[in-house]
Parts: structure tokens; sequence; C-alpha cells
């Protein structure tokens, strides 16, 4: 899964960003009402939104540079 992000292409990247994003909201407001079965997949969530940000943010470097 770390990896699979490498293919995207940059729309389908900040698609799956958002999706991820909602999927880490809907992850928080279960833990608030107190039902979650794997409490490690906020900090899953979390990295992998990480990973995508800074995939998109090399992509907008190199097409500036081009």
């Amino acid at each position: 899964m770390k990896n699979s992000f490498k293919d995207l292409k940059f729309d389908e990247m900040l698609a799956k960003r958002e999706e991820l994003h909602k999927k880490y909201f809907d992850l928080r407001m279960q833990m608030v009402i107190g039902h979650v079965e794997n409490p490690l997949q906020k900090r899953e969530y979390r990295r992998q939104i990480a990973r995508l940000n800074t995939l998109i943010t090399q992509r907008e470097h190199e097409q500036a540079k081009a």
C-alpha cells in the first residue's frame, strides 16, 4: 500500500486524498461515539494522507519546473 500511490496520475492522487480525508474524518467521529474496531486505522489514514500530500507536492514542483 505504501508505494501504490506513485503509480497514480495527478488527478487520481487528488481524488484519493479527498477519499482518505473523508474516511479519516468518519473514523474520528466514530472514535468520539466510541465504536471503533481498529483504532490504529486512524494512524494509517494519517500516514497515507501525508504520503499523498508529499507526492502531490513533488508533482506540482515538477510541473512548475517544466
